[in-house]
């Protein structure tokens, strides 16, 4: 990694998408990534897959961060997706999600363009270094 990347600063957008009420992980990893000297914006709860998109948008950020534990990932996270591509904005956000992601949804996810998924037990440290590792230059 060079220095460079090192010293800027990432944006992040957390965001909650779906009816899914749950968010204390969410905000765990809001904390563990200003901790970690990431910019970090917090969507709040029950945003349409549109209102990501929007506010990925509006805020350029380098990382779109998913929490999903609704069990409605297969239809939400492609829509979001889409709307980034739509917007030319997909090629240079990395897109990861977190939460309940069953492992036969994985490989459909990862081919639409979730760079990946961190399920029950993943570490705060492994998530910080996966963003640090793959977050986009600019």
């Amino acid at each position: 990694m060079s220095t460079e990347q090192e010293q800027r600063t990432i944006r992040c957008l957390v965001a909650k998408v779906g009816l899914d009420g749950h968010d204390r992980g969410a905000h765990v990893i809001a904390r563990a990534f200003r901790d970690a000297g990431f910019e970090v914006i917090y969507s709040g709860l029950h945003k349409a897959p549109d209102e990501i998109v929007q506010a990925a948008v509006q805020e350029d950020v380098d990382v779109l961060g998913i929490s999903i534990l609704s069990g409605a990932h297969n239809t939400l996270v492609p829509k979001i997706l889409d709307g980034l591509r739509e917007y030319d904005a997909l090629e240079d956000t990395l897109v990861i999600v977190g939460g309940i992601v069953p492992e036969d949804d994985r490989k459909a996810l990862r081919e639409a363009g979730v760079a990946e998924i961190f399920g029950p037990g993943a570490t705060m440290e492994e998530t910080v270094r996966f963003v640090r590792e793959n977050a986009p230059e600019r």
